[in-house]
């Protein structure tokens, strides 16, 4: 897969962010170029999920920048990142349990950077199921349905970056494989992805790149095809 055109559409640079008394990320420098999907790798607790919420608003930085397209995103509320472009699927899906289907998709237009119109039929391409359960309460979908009914209401931005924190957690196999489909199509069609995902056959399908993250550094990257043996033992096996 391509690595993208190589214009950054997010740059993170000497990133450093504290928990408590404790230092959770160090000096970190990552881009994320136009067209790529980049996978942030790593073992639980290693700040993946830190990072993300960082770029999101949801966490204070202490030093550092952090830059979407031509905008500096430090001072920025989330629902700024968000309508400037940004959707963002957080670990555990936190959809609306006692909302509709189409109730949850369409809390993502008002964020939206255009609020014309209504749900984009693209959604509905992409996740077939959610037409089929517009009206069910999002609380009684499965897992896997609960997880594309979250990527479609990111997905209802009409971002220019989509940030996926492990999408396929607590999964079954066959959602797994369609939402490594939607990726590869979205990808396709120009959008950019950073996504945290653990499982490594997943990663390798629909990744152009890489980057590990271990104790708060980065520590490896580069195309996914640079993902050797020795860094998986050395950085990601358990």
């Amino acid at each position: 897969m391509s690595d993208g055109d190589g214009r950054a559409v997010l740059t993170v640079k000497q990133l450093n962010q504290y928990y408590g008394g404790s230092h959770t990320l160090w000096n970190l420098d990552l881009t994320v170029a136009q067209g790529s999907c980049t996978c942030l790798m790593g073992r639980n607790g290693m700040g993946k999920t830190t990072l993300l919420r960082c770029i999101m608003g949801l966490l204070p930085v202490a030093t550092g920048e952090i830059r979407f397209e031509d905008r500096d995103l430090r001072a920025a509320a989330p629902e700024a990142r968000a309508r400037w472009g940004i959707g963002y699927v957080p670990q555990g899906r936190e959809i609306f349990s006692q909302l509709t289907v189409e109730e949850n998709l369409r809390i993502g237009l008002a964020a939206r950077r255009n609020r014309a119109g209504g749900i984009p039929e693209r959604i509905f391409e992409l996740f077939p199921m959610l037409r089929r359960m517009l009206h069910r309460k999002g609380g009684d979908l499965s897992g896997g349905q609960q997880q594309q009914l979250a990527i479609g209401r990111a997905l209802v931005l009409e971002p220019t970056l989509l940030i996926l924190d492990e999408p396929t957690e607590g999964i079954q196999p066959n959602i797994v494989h369609e939402i490594g489909d939607v990726i590869i199509r979205l990808r396709a069609a120009g959008l950019t992805v950073l996504l945290v995902e653990q499982k490594l056959p997943f990663a390798r399908r629909v990744a152009s790149d890489f980057r590990v993250l271990d104790k708060g550094r980065l520590v490896a990257g580069g195309p996914i095809a640079g993902l050797t043996e020795e860094l998986v033992h050395r950085h990601l096996a358990v």
